[in-house]
């Protein structure tokens, strides 16, 4: 299953409007904050708003960049390795040069077809036989592999190698942290209807979390 963990954050949406502001050696106080599922964010002056939405429209990117957040998260290695690439956002990753336990593998709801008009992509659900025999050749493969990676530890080969033999929907989990400009950039790429459903999945989990964290900053860098 894969989870989605706020950790914490530092900044608000007044870090960014101030951040802005010391430009002109300027400083402003927020009016007050709200909280929403134990989460504190800021209530701004109008001006204040409209500044926030006026950078991002003109891609003033750098006063988000003073806003952090930081996750936990747990997904299949096909869906970290297109994570990853992102490369503005800090990573830190479980490895199995250290970990000893048994891997946990990734088993999707329902399995796609292949879509008909895309070179990458997916479409309808498989028909119940297809992912009924799909699902049984898919589990067996999955025990076979935790057989061999047991057996070569057993025979005392190194962990560094053992898991060569581990499949891509071996679950893994690390750290990820990045500004509000990093986060939103990698949002709107990965939130999009055609991004594979199972990347699709952490990033509107981050992308909750982080309308929840900077409401005013978000909503301009993702939906402005």
């Amino acid at each position: 299953m894969t989870e989605v963990t706020y950790i914490d954050h530092m900044g608000s949406d007044l870090s960014v409007v101030n951040a802005a502001r010391v430009s002109f050696g300027k400083k402003r106080e927020a009016l007050g904050t709200v909280t929403v599922n134990d989460k504190t964010s800021v209530v701004l002056h109008d001006t204040d708003r409209k500044l926030i939405k006026y950078l991002a429209k003109h891609r003033h990117m750098s006063p988000f960049g003073h806003a952090f957040a930081s996750f936990h998260i747990k997904a299949p290695v096909f869906v970290a390795r297109q994570l990853v690439k992102h490369k503005f956002l800090r990573w830190n990753e479980i490895s199995r040069r250290y970990v000893k336990t048994d891997p946990e593998f990734y088993y999707p709801d329902y399995y796609r077809q292949s879509s008909d008009d895309k070179k990458q992509g997916s479409g309808d659900r498989v028909s119940d036989t297809i992912a009924n025999i799909s699902i049984q050749n898919v589990t067996r493969h999955m025990a076979q592999c935790l057989i061999q990676y047991q057996n070569l530890l057993t025979d005392g080969v190194c962990e560094e190698q053992a898991r060569m033999v581990l499949p891509q929907n071996t679950m893994t989990e690390w750290y990820w942290s990045g500004s509000l400009d990093a986060f939103a950039d990698m949002c709107n790429l990965r939130c999009k209807p055609d991004t594979q459903a199972e990347t699709r999945v952490v990033a509107d989990a981050i992308s909750r979390e982080m309308r929840e964290l900077f409401q005013i900053s978000w909503e301009a860098l993702k939906d402005g």
